[in-house]
């Protein structure tokens, strides 16, 4: 069976093919120096890729992309995390920043105990 191509919707509405290198790249970006293995983001990135695939929608806006490598990443390493969501929600100021921090530390693992 052959795979349906899948279109990215870009904030400025232009379309283009999607490629899931651009996945693995941000990615590898965010875990840069972090104690995740390689293999590890191959598999969160393939992830990504079936879910989108299983939407049976040829067109995806690259925020849903956006925020399901963020879901992911979230689970994975809270380090990359920021810095993943850093650069793709353009946090306008230190005051955003903190607020994106602030929720994470509530929610992490550790302070629940």
């Amino acid at each position: 069976m052959e795979e349906v191509p899948l279109w990215v919707r870009k904030k400025d509405n232009r379309r283009e093919s999607f490629d899931p290198s651009k996945i693995l790249k941000g990615l590898e970006k965010a875990c840069e120096k972090r104690p995740v293995p390689f293999v590890t983001l191959e598999q969160l990135a393939n992830e990504v890729e079936k879910e989108l695939r299983n939407r049976n929608d040829p067109e995806i806006a690259s925020s849903q992309i956006g925020e399901l490598v963020m879901g992911k990443l979230k689970d994975l390493d809270e380090v990359a995390y920021v810095r993943f969501a850093s650069v793709y929600r353009q946090f306008q100021d230190v005051g955003s920043f903190l607020q994106e921090l602030k929720k994470i530390v509530r929610a992490s693992p550790a302070r629940r105990n």
